[in-house]
């Protein structure tokens, strides 16, 4: 997701959302917000590869393994340890995906 303003739309249609860089942006609090207000079982990280680095990696070409980035910011805002945030996003990734 990367319009914050969809969010209610995003809820109402049960719709799965993906955060990716620009959720640790300092400046990006809409974001964080939306991301503190989607529905648990419908959240899931990406990176953008190879665009929108995270923090602390933003301004150069983005890979996958800084996911960790985002996943960390996304614990942060759901008030969630690393290792829940990280079984919550691979539970749903399974589902969307038919793992």
């Amino acid at each position: 997701i990367t319009e914050p303003e969809f969010v209610d739309r995003v809820i109402d249609a049960g719709w799965y959302a993906s955060f990716a860089g620009p959720l640790t942006y300092r400046r990006n609090d809409a974001l964080r917000e939306a991301a503190a207000r989607i529905p648990a079982e419908r959240l899931l990280v990406e990176t953008d590869s190879p665009y929108l680095a995270p923090e602390p990696r933003r301004g150069r070409p983005n890979r996958p393994a800084n996911v960790a980035h985002t996943l960390t910011r996304l614990a942060e805002v759901r008030g969630l340890t690393i290792d829940e945030a990280d079984a919550l996003t691979t539970a749903n990734a399974a589902r969307v995906f038919g793992w």
